[in-house]
């Protein structure tokens, strides 16, 4: 951003390629944990069935509707957290900058005021 740069193409030229080995490191236990869950619950459900055999037994069939509102609701809940986070960051970076600018402008005026004599 030193250069002129906007904050995006600051974010995909510099800051994404520096995460993106973050992301393919997260993403390679995540998915190996969620493989694991299903055939542990596999083997050892029995005659319950729970969430992910639910899941895989659906996408054999068919996909019921539920499917579809559990992960829009996971969906929607993760991008919502995150608008809310970077919002309330906005705000406190603006409310930052407002009072810094308050600051500046009072020791300004301090400095051009005549000491009386």
């Amino acid at each position: 951003m030193d250069l002129g740069a906007n904050e995006w193409t600051t974010f995909w030229k510099v800051t994404f390629p520096l995460i993106l080995p973050g992301i393919f490191a997260a993403a390679l236990p995540a998915f190996s944990l969620s493989i694991d869950d299903f055939i542990i619950s596999q083997f050892t459900a029995g005659q319950t069935t729970t969430f992910p055999i639910f899941v895989w037994a659906s996408i054999r069939a068919n996909l019921p509707p539920q499917i579809h509102v559990i992960g829009t609701m996971v969906f929607f809940g993760a991008v919502g957290l995150v608008a809310l986070s970077t919002l309330r960051e906005r705000i406190v970076e603006r409310r930052d900058r407002r009072i810094a600018a308050a600051e500046t402008a009072r020791a300004e005026s301090r400095h051009l005021v005549a000491p009386e004599q």
